[in-house]
């Protein structure tokens, strides 16, 4: 590979290193398999093809659209698509491996759990996505955004990562969890694509807002979880 064409891959591959590494530690009480973070990661690449699929099927239904083309034209169009297409199709295509494969991990036996390996799904997701978008970027588009796309899809897997894991590991009712939790991921990961495509500038403020007050209860959450794995009787697994 080319030294111009492995350099321009930075932005992408940065970030994965970083967030795995920084996940991983998360967890080092009670740190999952490596190849089953690994295992999580690829189902991350798959979701975005999954996602895709899922766009390209609105197609034939007349339900597909060009958003950057709505925010120029229709803001209510706009937001009922982000609302009632990008944000489900993207966070129902991370949850599928989720609920599908992973929660039925042996080592899955944590609240934490859910966290960590949602956020290794989201992780592989926003790596395509980088990849995706590189030959429209600047150099420093690319870097903003090979940093900003891992913490955003992380934030919202990690919604679902957390209810949907908490039901699994106490045994309580998997789709009441999986439902609301994935109902308001949707709903959140809408309304930032909606303020992001419609003013990128002006609304950022706003959309950043959202995001941090997401990884503020992120950060929050798994410190008291990493407490309780620390000091709880699974603590010698």
């Amino acid at each position: 590979m080319p030294l111009q064409e492995a350099l321009a891959l930075v932005p992408v591959v940065l970030p994965v290193i970083f967030w795995a590494v920084y996940h991983y530690y998360k967890d080092h009480d009670l740190p999952e398999p490596v190849s089953h973070l690994a295992l999580a990661f690829g189902f991350g690449l798959l979701a975005a093809g999954v996602s895709q699929s899922l766009y390209m099927a609105l197609e034939p239904l007349g339900l597909r659209y060009d958003a950057g083309y709505l925010a120029d034209t229709s803001t209510a169009g706009l937001l009922a698509y982000a609302l009632l297409a990008i944000g489900p199709i993207e966070e129902l295509s991370k949850l599928l491996f989720f609920v599908l494969i992973v929660i039925r991990f042996e080592e899955f036996d944590e609240p934490l759990d859910g966290i960590i390996y949602a956020s290794f799904i989201g992780l592989g997701y926003a790596a395509i996505e980088n990849w995706q978008y590189l030959q429209y970027l600047t150099p420093l588009e690319a870097a903003a955004r090979g940093f900003a796309s891992p913490v955003v899809h992380i934030a919202f897997a990690s919604i679902w990562g957390r209810w949907i894991g908490r039901a699994v590991v106490e045994g309580s009712a998997l789709l009441p969890a999986t439902l609301a939790s994935f109902a308001i991921a949707a709903l959140l990961h809408g309304l930032y694509d909606f303020m992001v495509l419609l003013q990128p500038y002006s609304a950022l403020p706003l959309a950043a807002g959202l995001i941090l007050v997401i990884w503020v209860w992120r950060l929050l959450l798994l410190r008291r979880l990493q407490d309780e794995a620390t000091d709880g009787p699974r603590a010698g697994r």
